[in-house]
């Protein structure tokens, strides 16, 4: 809404400009020099203001090139960037500064209770030095503010580190390739490698990539929503030839020349008053902050609790030592020790770790996933493929490797094996030779791929897969190419897309005929023949005979797993009809099968997913014979019944969906609003967590609407990117089982976080209000409680939220929709290690002096630091046990998990020094290594415990897995043990 009132503004105040007249402008002397005879304002303001006076007064498109010292046909030369670069500018926008590593300790700082913990350490220095002096004086205030330095500098070590990693991705998430002609031959160049004078070739479903002029091309049409928020496209021709970047090509292809770079197009201006806004809270995050504050609130209870039995023994005793009147300083400092202690329980029962282990889960799968060739672009798809229950797979190039080659020709009555890439001449292919140069014509000319010469001389192809091997198997029969397109002239072209399913083109004969070409889906083109070139190379009428034996060959192809596409030609006339190509009368000159493999590795990733209980549907554009081969191939198709054409589906009504749809294995020859129809059924009517790929600018909407959208990087227009959240990098249905396995194992990973966080509040807070409540003085002080807290927030994330998936992740069900987080085996576990922790503390706490035989004056501090250690250790090998939710086997892959190993050496190294060497601050004092014994082996019978209340069995929602029919399967006998 910002953008769409920005550019009205802008357009507003550009017509009240022009209507003052036209501004005189000079050229400045570096222009000059630079040989360019054009400013750079002046030339970016001829498109912002869609100005065509103003072009036509600098000689229009050409005029225009001329001035930026640029042909037109041979592109900018690339010894000439450098310049075009100091002169109009880079192709970047100018970027909001990254927030510094101060910033986040400054927002570290922010928090309520640690301002509260502060004022507090300040004032008990006050009081401590004007009682005991310096140093001591200064200990325990001291003691609190190391404490809350060390919490702040990890907090904002650790936000900091994932900003960074968010940075890399965004960059990541930038980077576009653009195809245009420089140094006289079409390339691949970078986004950001733009310059003002390039050609840029565009094409349905391409990101505009900065502003410029319409220089030639067919059927244009502009999305220009992201702009001004209009939906209607905007047609682009010679005489409303402006383009601006950010916009979408919706139909057409065209080739463009570059007026504007950066800042100074239309979006990098708008950009510069916008600022980006951050990630938005995946619903995760949202469920656990609800968590968090329900626990705070609980948090909040006990420590006012604390504070007021704390304080009214403390008052009742004055009362009884008749010293109620009699006040001093160290009496204020006792009650602001419990207060200290009050507050510090509310830091310990706020788990702010939760969205914290949220956040850093989810950076570490983002970061690991981008180096298994997946792109994810909002934080929230990940955890949501963890509950995908269906993927609704493309076929081409995500289950098959896109490399495509023609293997069987059918023409003149008869089919040919080509097998390839051998040469094969007119003789061997048996093509009469009057219909020879026709059938060359269907695929050099009505292609909108391109034969180019490489740095080398060598012929490369730039197309889509099967336009590129139309185009070899063209070149393998010696034709020369280029002959053919300067031969012939292109009238207008109606470009391919997946509502089409064909393309046509318009092309001018030498001697003033016109010819149509359309190549494209079997069941459409062959609709629109009424004839076909027999076995004498003649020109016959189609009869129901021979369309039998072309749909027998057809079905054949498609039997044999390859893509088949039919070519036809029709004689125009001489006259050229502005409104469009014909769409009948056509004469079917062949039919192509063309090879494009299963990848490797497919078959087994769909029988991850099965027994994960994932259903993978393939929904394709093909021909329903050759959908059903790859679909047995890779394991997805089990009967012929699970097939179904889109067309046959949409015509179904929600009934019959609703029988049907359990079952669908493969939808064949289906359109974008076929795809849209099933995905948004398959949520609503069954509730399944979808996720869709999609590549194509038309299938934005299914991406839109499916729970996870999944664009292919490699074949994916920058369209079905944008509507995406993840980008499959290398197209492979491997990676999207991949990015599922990692899924799950964030949303398991802050499982075992939630279980351990729970477990250590728990302790922490009963065991302090109940010693307050009994013997009148907290076991834990402030400075310790807020060491445990670090333990268990930042270091307990870093170690739990970090733990790589295993394959045992993908022999699970998904979690349902709505299931509910926090699991019954979770509590089972928190309330079993619980109550173990409580005894031994407990005991410790009541008992202790007695059982370690404890005398002195200092027996109350080593006894209050034994239970302080033996707490420590208990939640260390904890941490341990919550590795695993409901395994026994909870070492199993600890040793290979470096992260989770440092924070377990780093933890208890910290704790030696805390109580070795810390005393003064920490109020603990050094223990023989008996006491130390004990507190360890206190832990460890921890982890004893944890294993044996995971055997204690319990109720839990059963989620069955999927066969791949779709309906539940029963348990096999292992499953069942």
């Amino acid at each position: 809404e910002k953008i769409r009132v920005a550019l009205i503004v802008q357009k507003a105040a550009l017509q009240f400009i022009d209507a003052a007249g036209p501004l005189d402008y000079k050229i400045t002397d570096e222009v000059r020099q630079a040989n360019f005879g054009i400013e750079p304002d002046e030339l970016a303001s001829i498109v912002h203001g869609h100005d065509i006076k103003r072009l036509k007064s600098h000689g229009g498109v050409d005029g225009i090139a001329e001035k930026v010292t640029v042909s037109l046909d041979e592109g900018v030369l690339s010894e000439n960037v450098s310049t075009r670069q100091r002169i109009y500018g880079f192709n970047q926008y100018t970027e909001k500064p990254p927030r510094t590593f101060w910033m986040f300790v400054w927002d570290a700082l922010q928090d309520l209770t640690l301002i509260i913990l502060m004022i507090c350490a300040v004032v008990s220095i006050g009081v401590g030095l004007a009682t005991e002096g310096w140093p001591k004086g200064m200990y325990d205030g001291a003691g609190i503010l190391l404490s809350i330095i060390l919490v702040v500098l990890v907090t904002a070590i650790s936000d900091y580190r994932q900003s960074l990693q968010f940075r890399d991705l965004d960059r990541e998430k930038k980077k576009i390739s653009v195809q245009v002609t420089r140094d006289g031959r079409r390339q691949q160049v970078s986004i950001y490698d733009l310059v003002v004078g390039d050609v840029v070739h565009l094409g349905i479903g391409d990101q505009v990539p900065a502003d410029g002029l319409f220089i030639s091309g067919y059927s244009m049409q502009i999305d220009e929503s992201s702009l001004s928020g209009e939906t209607d496209p905007v047609d682009i021709y010679e005489q409303k030839p402006f383009l601006l970047s950010g916009t979408k090509v919706r139909d057409g292809s065209a080739k463009m020349l570059v007026t504007a770079v950066g800042m100074r197009t239309e979006w990098g201006k708008l950009m510069e008053t916008l600022n980006e806004g951050g990630e938005d809270e995946t619903p995760l995050q949202v469920k656990l902050n609800g968590v968090a504050t329900i626990i705070g609130k609980i948090g909040l209870t006990f420590a006012v609790l604390t504070f007021l039995v704390l304080t009214v023994r403390f008052l009742i005793e004055k009362a009884l030592h008749n010293e109620f009147t009699k006040w001093s300083s160290t009496d204020a400092l006792t009650l602001l020790d419990y207060f200290a202690i009050a507050v510090t329980i509310i830091v310990v029962a706020v788990p702010e770790g939760l969205p914290l282990a949220v956040t850093l889960s989810l950076a570490f799968a983002m970061k690991q996933l981008m180096d298994e060739r997946a792109l994810v672009r909002h934080l929230s798809a990940c955890e949501t493929m963890g509950s995908a229950s269906c993927i609704c797979t493309d076929k081409t190039g995500t289950l098959t490797t896109n490399h495509m080659v023609v293997n069987k020709i059918w023409i003149c009555e008869k089919i040919s094996n080509i097998g390839g890439n051998e040469n094969k001449n007119i003789d061997e292919l048996e093509i009469h030779e009057s219909v020879f140069s026709i059938f060359l014509r269907s695929i050099f000319l009505n292609s909108s791929a391109e034969v180019v010469k490489d740095e080398n001389g060598q012929n490369s192809i730039l197309g889509t897969p099967t336009e590129t091997a139309l185009l070899e198997f063209g070149l393998l029969l010696s034709a020369d190419h280029d002959a053919y397109r300067r031969q012939f002239k292109i009238l207008k072209v109606e470009p391919f897309n997946s509502d089409r399913k064909k393309m046509s083109v318009l092309v001018a004969l030498p001697e003033g005929r016109i010819q149509a070409f359309c190549k494209g889906a079997p069941e459409i083109v062959l609709r629109m023949c009424e004839k076909v070139v027999d076995s004498s190379g003649e020109v016959v009428l189609l009869s129901e005979e021979r369309v039998r034996d072309i749909t027998e060959a057809i079905n054949g192809f498609a039997s044999d797993a390859l893509r088949t596409l039919c070519v036809a030609v029709k004689d125009v006339g001489e006259t050229f009809n502005e409104n469009g190509i014909p769409d009948s009368g056509y004469t079917l000159i062949a039919v192509f099968g063309i090879k494009d493999p299963v990848r490797p590795g497919v078959k087994e990733a769909v029988q991850t997913c099965l027994a994960a209980g994932i259903t993978v549907r393939m929904v394709t554009g093909d021909n329903i014979n050759t959908a059903k081969a790859i679909a047995k191939e890779c394991g997805i198709l089990t009967a012929e019944e699970n097939a179904i054409e889109g067309p046959e589906f949409s015509s179904k009504s929600p009934d019959e969906m609703k029988d049907i749809i359990p079952n669908i294995q493969v939808m064949a020859r289906s359109k974008p609003s076929d795809k849209l129809n099933f995905v948004t059924n398959l949520r609503n009517m069954f509730g399944e967590v979808v996720a869709v790929t999609g590549d194509g600018t038309n299938d934005a909407p299914a991406l839109r609407q499916s729970d996870i959208g999944l664009a292919m990087g490699i074949a994916g227009t920058e369209v079905a990117k944008e509507n995406a959240d993840v980008i499959v990098m290398d197209d492979n249905f491997a990676t999207i089982v991949n990015v599922a396995k990692w899924g799950r194992a964030v949303y398991i990973n802050i499982q075992k976080f939630v279980q351990f966080q729970l477990t250590v509040n728990v302790v922490a807070l009963i065991i302090n209000f109940v010693s307050a409540c009994i013997s009148g003085s907290a076991p834990l002080t402030a400075v310790q409680l807020l060491w445990v807290n670090m333990i268990m927030d930042t270091l307990g994330a870093l170690a739990l939220a970090t733990e790589p998936p295993n394959d045992a992740l993908m022999k699970r069900p998904p979690v349902p929709r709505g299931a509910s987080f926090i699991t019954k085996p979770m509590w089972r576990n928190i309330i079993g290690q619980s109550i173990y922790q409580l005894i031994v503390l407990g005991v410790l706490n009541f008992d202790g002096k007695q059982l370690l035989r404890l005398t002195g004056s200092d027996a109350t501090t080593v006894l209050n630091t034994v239970i302080f250690n033996s707490f420590v250790f208990c939640q260390v090998f904890n941490e341990i046990n919550s590795r695993e939710i409901e395994k026994i086997n909870i070492l199993r892959g600890m040793f290979s998990s470096w992260v989770f190993l440092g924070v377990m050496a780093s933890t208890v190294a910290f704790q030696v020094v805390i109580v070795e060497f810390l005393g003064t601050f920490a109020s603990t004092v050094p223990l023989s290594w008996q006491l130390w014994l004990l507190c360890i082996l206190i832990g460890s019978v921890s982890l004893i415990v944890g294993v044996i209340v995971k055997c204690i069995p319990v109720e839990r929602a059963a989620v069955k897995p999927k066969h791949h029919d779709g309906y539940d399967a029963l348990p096999s006998g292992p499953e069942l043990a």
